[in-house]
């Protein structure tokens, strides 16, 4: 994966699981990628070490990846957005067919 798929990757399951991450593994990861800090600067703003805010960061990759993985509202949330691309493109019984499978998901 490349560092822009890696950023958007990291986006996306923060969007779906950055409320069970703590306040400041949230603040640190908005100050990355969000307002685009380095590591430096985002320590010095909190008066860490550098290796306190790149330990956090790395933490909150493992953490997303975990609830991703236990979760896996993000997959279902790509199946389901899948589903309705299709279902805008087919005739009603081609539509209960899709229900179907978005109930599947479920």
């Amino acid at each position: 994966m490349n560092p822009l798929e890696k950023q958007q990757h990291y986006i996306i399951l923060y969007d779906f699981y950055g409320d069970l991450l703590t306040e400041k593994q949230q603040i640190y990861f908005k100050d990355y990628y969000f307002d685009d800090l380095s590591l430096a600067e985002i320590a010095q703003n909190h008066e860490v070490s550098r290796n306190a805010v790149y330990d956090s960061i790395n933490k909150v990759y493992l953490l997303l990846e975990n609830y991703e993985e236990k979760l896996g509202l993000l997959d279902k949330f790509i199946k389901r957005e899948k589903l309705f691309k299709e279902f805008k493109k087919f005739n009603q019984d081609k539509v209960n067919e899709i229900i179907q499978k978005l109930q599947d998901i479920e």
